[in-house]
């Protein structure tokens, strides 16, 4: 017999309204306070889980174990629910097993006893029900995941891709073309190229025979941007209009998919830049959306351009304005969740119609559709037509069918008036969207997404409340709860893709949220009003462009703060490290909560860390030494060189690959105000760190070479000035110039008529230094071609016993030794990456330098160089 025990005190009659808190109440927009029945609903929890696990293993796996574990499975659920039946056939009593095994209230002719049976007619009969359900959802997922990857698997297209076949081919696109980003390649930006995700309908062979099929695949472009890459990439392209659910009609080369992508048996790589032959139009509903998203671009051409790339991203998931320096500071800050619509965006709008989900347990409704009198039904019909809408229009990304799939599930809890419970909408959402989708389970998207739903469903309340037990405002309690919360389960998974942990997350985090909603509310004003009435839409904008400013700011502000991160293991061992060091910090926190001037204290503590004051951080580490005259950043596999000309201005000679890495040393050095960058070359490993040196400093001009090659980077660095109003001049040798303590001389190239050099390296800019009684030569990348006619052209006089050389081409085996023998310097410093893969520098290049009584020092093993002197003595420190 199960145990059997008292009601509680409330009446009998209560305990069977329990029904429908809706019908209870008498009213008609339901109750104002529902009543909360028992603790949190957990069961759907580990079927969740079980699917996830099961899809993530199997999607890939071969058909014998999809099979071998879909039937284990489904006959081991099938005999624990035949046992469980049994059980309760032959339970005491009689009991019906749906009363006494779910442990509900036991009734006889229609009327409650008020008596309560826990467990079945025999104990553990639930934990076996359980059991048997968690086994017949791993069962369906495998069966998903087979199906999924034969999906993959079948048709024509695997074959073909073995044989790197060219072939024409009809693909429907499924998702929006998007443009890679620039990739720095040795000392060229790797071309940007339009990709998308499809299905091939239809193949044309070379030999003539058509095959049909319906093959997920990727589709490469090889479409590059009039504008080049970086700013506003791919804005021309007739590719990037395309919808999804248009057909278009391509001649490709079909090639292996990468192991372990997505789910796609194959890239269609299309070659040339003619437009797209499209042989269907897409969709209507995909029409109207397309509509709705030009609207959107259209009405924020005019805005500022951090506010014209964040809104459409912010909105509805555009990024093809975002710049690579922005994306790279909000990956830095982790606020990349805000680069793509996520379930944030449908929250709000949900909150604006049915009222805040945080209080769905104790507030029925608020919102605007119980102020408009909308019933509750209605209110669940627009509602979930908004859902439809906002994934139609969003695309339907991991993200954003989970914010849709637990916003359904809540929108339907309205309509049939049962409690509502966001653990059991979200565990639902899980295990629908992966069997929907299996491959769903392995996307880092949906994890993050996924678990920071949960941290703000499960600890963040419980943070939360801590913190107001011990007076923090409601408010702000409840922000840095939701923050930390999500933080602290998130971290570990964007170490694992990132190898670095940010400090300054939850702070960046904090100061947008404010600015998330009205941003977004504006932002989906001016998306609906664009069609129909643009001056509103772009009064709508304009207002939306301010909250937008201001995430971009903390997203560049926060990157670029010195002690913003720390590098970490990219592994799984190092995400259960980091998830360790979250306890520990955690549980210390609960501590430290006790005293307040404690936590003051290591708030002053973290603040400095970060921030990293360059007066403190001079007194600490000594870096950058008093009375610096150059610095040679380590920039990795690149040159960047910094001539102090006093109080905080300094001459910057060449930018290096990387804007953060550039930025930070400049911060770290100081320098707010740089009266001209010299660019020696136009090669990406000198240029493409440019928006680094530009933004946030006051910058006069911009010296280049004559000589206009790769075109695409020179195009780069010319619309980078032109964005901040910056003139661009030509340096030719003769020319002499002074600024503060600081004057220089150009020694190559030599003015026109010039003899064409034999490629960018040789058009180099040579500059001969002085400053405070020291001689630095900067070679750039010169060849022996170029050293060997500068030492035969008037400026050879001038590079005669130099104190300071920085070595050519970061330090290559091609130089020559008579400009090295005539230069004889004291101390040679070569720029290069950590184990780059071009040997540099060379062991002949250090020997010959050595040879000549040369100190060489390096930035791949010595990091950041700075020299300092004293009169003829020369010092040099390393950080």
């Amino acid at each position: 017999m199960g145990h059997v025990r008292a009601a509680s005190s409330e009446p009998a009659s209560h305990a069977s309204g329990r029904r429908s808190v809706h019908a209870d109440s008498g009213k008609r927009l339901g109750a104002a306070h529902p009543r909360v029945e028992g603790p949190v609903d957990l069961r759907l929890v580990p079927p969740a889980l079980a699917v996830w696990a099961t899809a993530a293993l199997l999607v890939g796996a071969s058909p014998g174990w999809v099979t071998g574990v879909a039937l284990v499975s489904l006959v081991a659920g099938g005999l624990l629910l035949s046992v469980g039946r049994s059980d309760a056939r032959s339970g005491a009593g009689g009991e019906p097993a749906s009363a006494s095994a779910l442990g509900g209230p036991v009734r006889r002719r229609g009327v409650s006893t008020g008596r309560r049976v826990r467990g079945g007619a025999r104990p553990g009969g639930w934990p076996r029900v359980s059991a048997a359900a968690v086994l017949l959802c791993v069962s369906a997922a495998a069966a998903s995941a087979g199906l999924h990857g034969a999906d993959v698997r079948r048709g024509p297209v695997p074959a073909l891709a073995k044989r790197f076949a060219h072939v024409t081919a009809d693909v429907e696109v499924t998702s929006d073309p998007r443009f890679t980003r620039p990739r720095i390649t040795g000392d060229h930006m790797a071309p940007t190229a339009l990709l998308f995700d499809a299905r091939v309908r239809r193949i044309v062979e070379a030999d003539g025979s058509v095959l049909a099929t319906r093959t997920p695949v990727l589709v490469i472009v090889d479409a590059r941007s009039p504008r080049g890459p970086g700013r506003g990439a791919g804005e021309r392209s007739p590719w990037l209009s395309l919808l999804p659910s248009t057909r278009v009609r391509v001649a490709a080369r079909v090639v292996p998919a990468l192991s372990g992508g997505d789910d796609i048996a194959a890239v269609l790589r299309v070659r040339g830049s003619a437009p797209p032959q499209v042989v269907e139009e897409p969709s209507g509903p995909q029409r109207f959306a397309g509509r709705l998203r030009e609207g959107l671009r259209a009405a924020t051409d005019g805005l500022e351009a951090d506010a014209r790339a964040l809104l459409p991203g912010l909105v509805v998931g555009d990024t093809a304005r975002v710049t690579p320096e922005l994306d790279e500071a909000f990956k830095a800050t982790d606020l990349t969740h805000l680069l793509a619509v996520s379930g944030g965006n449908f929250t709000i709008l949900l909150a604006l119609f049915i009222g805040p989900a945080g209080l769905a347990q104790r507030v029925e409704r608020r919102g605007l559709a119980p102020r408009l009198g909308v019933p509750l039904r209605a209110t669940a019909l627009l509602g979930g037509a908004l859902t439809l809408a906002f994934v139609i229009v969003c695309r339907p990304d991991p993200s954003v069918l989970r914010a849709a799939a637990c916003g359904s599930i809540a929108l339907l809890a309205i309509a049939t008036g049962r409690r509502r419970s966001l653990i059991p909408a979200l565990a639902t959402a899980v295990l629908l969207l992966v069997l929907y989708d299996p491959w769903l389970s392995r996307s880092y998207g949906f994890l993050l997404s996924v678990l920071a739903t949960g941290a703000l469903l499960t600890i963040a309340p419980r943070w939360s409340a801590a913190l107001r037990r011990r007076r923090v405002p409601p408010r702000l309690a409840e922000a840095l709860a939701a923050a930390g919360a999500a933080q602290a389960l998130c971290a570990p998974v964007v170490a694992v893709l990132s190898a670095r942990v940010s400090l300054v997350a939850v702070p960046c985090n904090l100061l947008a949220e404010f600015a998330v909603a009205p941003a977004t509310v504006l932002g989906f004003g001016t998306l609906a009003t664009a069609s129909v009435a643009m001056p509103v839409a772009k009064v709508l904008a304009w207002c939306a462009s301010w909250p937008a400013r201001w995430i971009a700011e903390i997203a560049r502000t926060g990157a670029i703060l010195p002690g913003g991160g720390v590098d970490w293991p990219g592994s799984w061992a190092g995400a259960g490290l980091l998830a360790l060091v979250t306890v520990v910090v955690v549980l210390v926190g609960r501590r430290l909560l006790r005293h307040p001037w404690l936590i003051g204290a290591c708030l002053v503590v973290f603040l400095l860390v970060v921030v990293q004051p360059p007066p403190l951080t001079r007194v600490i580490t000594g870096w950058p030494p008093p009375g610096w005259r150059f610095v040679m950043c380590d920039v990795g596999q690149g040159d960047a060189t910094v001539l102090s000309a006093g109080d905080g201005s300094a001459v910057v000679v060449d930018a290096g690959p990387d804007p953060v890495a550039v930025d930070r040393c400049l911060s770290t050095l100081g320098v707010t105000r740089i009266p001209l960058v010299v660019l020696t070359h136009f090669h990406a490993d000198h240029v493409a760190g440019l928006p680094g040196v530009l933004d946030g400093r006051s910058v006069g001009a911009i010296e280049t070479t004559g000589f206009a090659e790769p075109p695409d980077q020179a195009e780069f660095v010319r619309r980078e000035a032109a964005a901040r109003h910056i003139p661009v001049t030509r340096a030719a040798a003769g020319e002499r110039r002074r600024t503060g303590t600081l004057d220089w001389q150009v020694l190559w190239p030599p003015p026109d008529p010039a003899p064409t050099p034999d490629g960018p390296n040789d058009a180099s800019i040579a500059l001969l230094v002085r400053t405070a009684g020291l001689r630095l030569l900067l070679l750039g990348d010169l060849e022996p071609p170029a050293q060997q006619a500068l030492l035969r052209s008037p400026a050879a006089l001038e590079v005669g016993g130099v104190d300071v050389l920085k070595v050519a081409h970061h330090g290559s085996a091609y130089q020559d030794p008579e400009l090295i023998r005539r230069v004889a310097p004291r101390l040679a410093l070569i720029s290069c990456g950590r184990d780059n893969v071009y040997g540099h520098p060379a062991p002949s290049t250090v020997q010959a330098l050595r040879a000549g009584g040369a100190v060489v020092l390096r930035t791949d093993e010595d990091g950041s160089l700075a020299v300092t002197s004293a009169g003829r003595a020369l010092s040099v420190a390393g950080h």
